[in-house]
């Protein structure tokens, strides 16, 4: 029996580069209610949908409430509870509330800080393989380097969600 609900499609957005945050080429994408939780093992049910699909380095926690990103790796956001409100693609991004069921996929440098959350909201990280996740603040330097490594950030295998042939292979790949 499959997690994931039928014909689940992403949200795609493009954030533009603000000088501070590189943001990436690549959409970032956000499934809304896409993964059916296992009310007794929701955490599990995320962790056990990204290593399916390849994607591991798991972790479980929340979102750090200061702006950063990541230059050296993409990024699964899987909310196991509850629900949060979070700011992606950096100072002039969007703000978006994700909740249990969701997942966000950040391609390299996307710009993210959580703005509100409930009291029980868990999410589980994840990364594709062969990567190594660096937190990076948004400093001018920091932009500067962020400019070269995110290009040579491979494209991972499979979407976390949909696997070989979900959206992010489609969306991804046109780019």
């Amino acid at each position: 029996m499959s997690v994931v609900h039928d014909n689940a499609e992403p949200l795609a957005i493009v954030f533009g580069d603000d000088g501070l945050v590189p943001n990436n080429i690549l959409p970032f994408l956000v499934y809304q209610g896409a993964v059916k939780l296992d009310s007794r093992r929701p955490e599990e049910t995320i962790e056990d949908l990204f290593a399916e699909n390849g994607w591991g380095g798991m972790w479980r926690n929340g979102v750090y409430d200061y702006l950063h990103y990541h230059s050296t790796v993409h990024e699964a956001l899987g909310v196991a509870r509850g629900h949060a409100r979070v700011c992606f693609g950096g100072d002039h991004g969007r703000e978006l509330d994700i909740k249990a069921g969701d997942v966000a996929i950040l391609p390299a440098g996307t710009g993210h800080q959580l703005v509100s959350a409930s009291r029980d909201f868990c999410v589980i990280g994840a990364y594709p393989p062969g990567s190594k996740m660096e937190v990076t603040r948004p400093t001018p330097e920091n932009h500067a380097k962020a400019l070269k490594t995110i290009p040579a950030v491979k494209l991972p295998p499979s979407d976390p969600v949909t696997g070989k042939n979900g959206a992010l292979m489609r969306l991804w790949r046109r780019h």
